[in-house]
């Protein structure tokens, strides 16, 4: 373990001592430019008592280079002029922290991005540029002041959002590692869509078969606080202390008397669409959305219910579990870290005119030929005609519904699964019906995943799907209720009419509907495709950039069941070694007020994206802006729209900024 010495006594008001190092970066510095010369440079600065170079500064011996001069009492500043500070910041503040120097009286000048990378090929302009950006991080570094990192302790426990197979899994492997958690899915049951699936590609598992056990062992685990048909309503406070208002809404069924008899199913006179049949089945006004739901206690849909109060009699509820003026609950916690594992929502292709949709009963969705399929579903797996009930012997699927194609009122990226899920169903469909026709219409075959290309290549080879590639122009129907396809063979380079007796329109994923909701609520960013957005796509990707709160499956964007679980594993990850470490630093870099300069006007808490500022009372000064110094990112849109200049950035002051300027004048 390395030794920290006795820090330094820095005030910020003695004569700056500034030690500039220069990196050679192998060639991507020193094959461009000339690092002695911009060293014998550096020395020409007003406050700059050591100027020296190294091949690599990062490593242990640059950095004991840097440690020996603070230690010797040579300087009270580092200025560092290498790589980008994402890369190695850290590694330099660390070797100021350890030599006893505060480690924000520390700059950094990036003269590889910002200079030989761009002008290779010029290198006398890009010794002129890497002159630029060592004048200018001197002259900050002139007034930079000590500061100090604060510690906030975190609550060990965590909030996941969404109780499908994401945030199912999360919460098992937070809860399995000693920590609450409060699993909160919006649905009467948890299992989200992966339920609806009859078989899960490309190993063609039973979906049930996998899915069901995970689902009974979230209701079992002793740390998992499981609070369906519950929505978020409020979050306030910051990483490690988070304030959490969930409102659960009213079944208007004891789930605690109830014992799933289903008795009062059967005695319920009113008969509705089942939403987790797509509309294609029916369920009573009292309902378990499917047999294995967990929990598998009934719930009354009021907007249906006619309160005959056939199902409150004794000798249909023997255990009186009916409770007709139940009324939602409000619940408070609070938790260290969220997890946001909201799931999609399948897109509407309605809008979409030419293909039918909602005017043809025989043109379904991809999701709706999923319950066809399925064992549990309206038909029992033995798939059927909408129009007519008759078993259907030519399907034809469509690709890029909605996806790829934004032009027309779809979207622009690719949705990851519908190709997949296209070729399984034509498989399963295949199996049971090899007499059958199936055709599906494609752009482009994305076989990304491990064992994907194999699945499509034996769909082709093996069970004589037909593949083609075009796009479908427009479908009608004849009065049999059969689609009518109107194509091209883009191939084959020629035009081509078929009549097939089922049309599946192979939807793609969309963010879920109350995505804004969510982005409120936490205080997190969404990208131009709506899901929501990473702190970085390689390096953070289920962070986001409000700290404590993580992204998981597809609310962070398209992706199939093992890249889901596989990120929800890295969410739950990330939460459990924040909690372990029972407080976390938070960087001092946060806004500041001016108290008499602030008139109060909230246009910084408009501006402010964290929900960092209020406007308070105070004795003195009466309204002003108070900065949550937790909750605040130093961004500095506040400070950049204050009409007062009543806002600063702690080690991005005015004076710091004005002194880059200068500098590079």
């Amino acid at each position: 373990m390395t030794e920290i010495k006795k820090e330094i006594k820095v005030t910020g008001n003695e004569r700056p001592k500034i030690g500039v190092y220069v990196c050679h970066c192998g060639v991507n510095i020193g094959g461009v430019v000339s690092v002695p010369d911009l060293v014998e440079y550096a020395k020409t600065l007003p406050n700059v008592e050591v100027s020296r170079e190294y091949k690599f500064l990062c490593s242990d011996v640059g950095q004991k280079m840097i440690k020996e001069d603070i230690e010797a009492g040579l300087i009270n500043r580092v200025v560092v002029a290498a790589c980008s500070p994402r890369m190695h910041e850290p590694t330099f503040r660390i070797a100021c922290k350890e030599a006893g120097l505060n480690q924000f009286l520390f700059e950094m000048a990036n003269i590889r991005e910002h200079s030989t990378w761009v002008h290779m090929k010029e290198p006398e302009g890009a010794y002129e540029t890497a002159k630029d950006h060592i004048r200018m991080a001197i002259a900050k570094s002139r007034e930079l002041i000590p500061l100090e990192v604060q510690k906030v302790s975190v609550e060990p426990s965590c909030l996941v959002i969404g109780g499908g197979i994401t945030g199912m899994n999360t919460a098992l492997d937070i809860a399995t590692s000693g920590y609450k958690v409060y699993l909160v899915e919006r649905t009467p049951t948890i299992g989200g869509h992966m339920a609806q699936l009859d078989k899960t590609f490309p190993t063609m598992d039973c979906s049930a078969c996998i899915l069901t056990p995970k689902m009974s062992e979230v209701s079992r685990k002793k740390n998992i606080e499981l609070l369906t048909y519950s929505e978020v309503t409020e979050v306030t406070g910051y990483i490690g202390n988070f304030e959490v208002t969930i409102l659960k809404k009213p079944h208007y069924v004891d789930q605690v008397k109830c014992t799933a008899c289903g008795i009062c199913v059967d005695s319920c006179p009113i008969t509705v669409g089942n939403e987790f049949d797509i509309g294609l089945g029916t369920r009573k006004a009292i309902y378990v959305p499917f047999p294995q739901a967990v929990p598998g206690e009934y719930t009354i849909d009021m907007e249906n219910c006619i309160k005959c109060g056939i199902c409150a009699r004794k000798d249909v509820c023997e255990p009186e579990a009916i409770i007709y003026d139940d009324e939602p609950e409000e619940i408070k916690v609070k938790v260290g870290t969220i997890v946001v594992a909201t799931g999609w929502d399948s897109y509407d292709p309605t809008e979409l005119k030419q293909y039918g949709y909602g005017r043809y009963p025989n043109v379904i969705t991809g999701l709706q030929m999923e319950r066809l399929l399925s064992s549990f579903g309206p038909v029992v797996g033995k798939p059927v005609r909408p129009s007519d009930l008759k078993e259907p012997h030519s399907i034809a699927f469509l690709q890029c519904v909605g996806s790829r194609n934004f032009r027309e009122g779809g979207n622009q990226y690719c949705s990851r699964v519908c190709c997949m899920y296209a070729t399984k169903q034509a498989r399963q469909y295949k199996e049971k019906h090899p007499e059958a026709d199936i055709y599906i219409f494609y752009i482009d075959i994305r076989a990304f995943g491990k064992g994907y290309e194999e699945f499509y290549e034996s769909a082709a080879r093996n069970y004589g799907i037909n593949y083609i590639r075009g796009r479908i122009a427009e479908v009608s129907e004849d009065e049999d209720h059969n689609i009518i396809i109107r194509a091209e063979d883009t191939l084959l380079q020629q035009p081509l009419e078929m009549k097939v007796d089922l049309f599946v329109l192979s939807t793609g994923l969309e963010p879920r509907a109350d995505a804004d909701k969510i982005t409120s609520l936490l205080r997190i960013q969404k990208s131009a495709d709506g899901f929501f957005l990473e702190a970085h796509p390689k390096l953070r990707p289920v962070d986001t950039l409000t700290d404590g709160i993580f992204i998981a499956g597809v609310a962070q964007g398209p992706k199939d069941i093992p890249d889901s679980v596989s990120q929800a594993k890295g969410a739950a990850a990330s939460a459990i070694t924040l909690m372990a470490q029972g407080e976390v630093e938070i960087e001092p870099f946060f806004a500041i007020i001016r108290p008499e300069r602030c008139i109060g006007c909230g246009m910084c808490v408009e501006n402010c994206a964290y929900g960092a500022i209020d406007i308070t009372d105070d004795r003195r000064f009466g309204k002003i802006a108070a900065i949550n110094e937790t909750l605040c990112k130093g961004c500095g849109a506040c400070s950049g729209n204050c009409r007062c200049s009543a806002i600063d950035i702690k080690g991005f002051s005015a004076e710091q900024i004005y002194s880059i300027i200068t500098g590079r004048i």
